[in-house]
């Protein structure tokens, strides 16, 4: 499980220095695709082929679900974790999340969000509030 937030910068070369302590679970490699909110997720790569399977059963004739499917699998890419726990991110997804130097790296339970710094800080800073006033069930049976 990934937790805690990090905060690395970006390389001249568009690598990122992963937490030490996600190392161990990303070894066999990962993968880097779109997410919500313009940051980047990075799963693990079996992790990945799991949620690959799922998008799997999506029907064919929904439209939502095809164009969902499309942009998540399009951008998704296959990267190694070098032996200093450096991860390539494509120029493509570096647009996409409009990273350039300083990164938030989230651990978000099965999956990292990798986060242009000054867009985490502004998002927590306009969800936490919404979270400590949170009166209804949004994960049922969690509390």
């Amino acid at each position: 499980m990934f937790l805690g937030t990090h905060t690395p910068r970006l390389d001249d070369k568009g690598r990122l220095i992963l937490p030490a302590k996600y190392r161990e679970q990303l070894e066999e490699g990962v993968i880097v695709t779109r997410g919500q909110e313009r940051c980047l997720y990075v799963f693990p790569v079996e992790e990945f082929s799991r949620i690959s399977e799922q998008l799997r059963q999506a029907p064919v004739t929904s439209k939502q679900a095809r164009d969902y499917l499309r942009v998540f699998l399009s951008g998704a890419s296959d990267e190694a974790v070098d032996k200093q726990g450096r991860v390539t991110i494509p120029a493509m997804l570096r647009g996409y999340a409009g990273l350039d130097r300083d990164c938030a790296v989230i651990g978000a339970g099965q999956r990292i969000e990798i986060w242009d710094l000054a867009a985490w800080e502004s998002y927590l800073q306009e969800q936490e509030q919404a979270f400590a006033e949170q009166a209804e069930e949004v994960v049922p049976g969690l509390f």
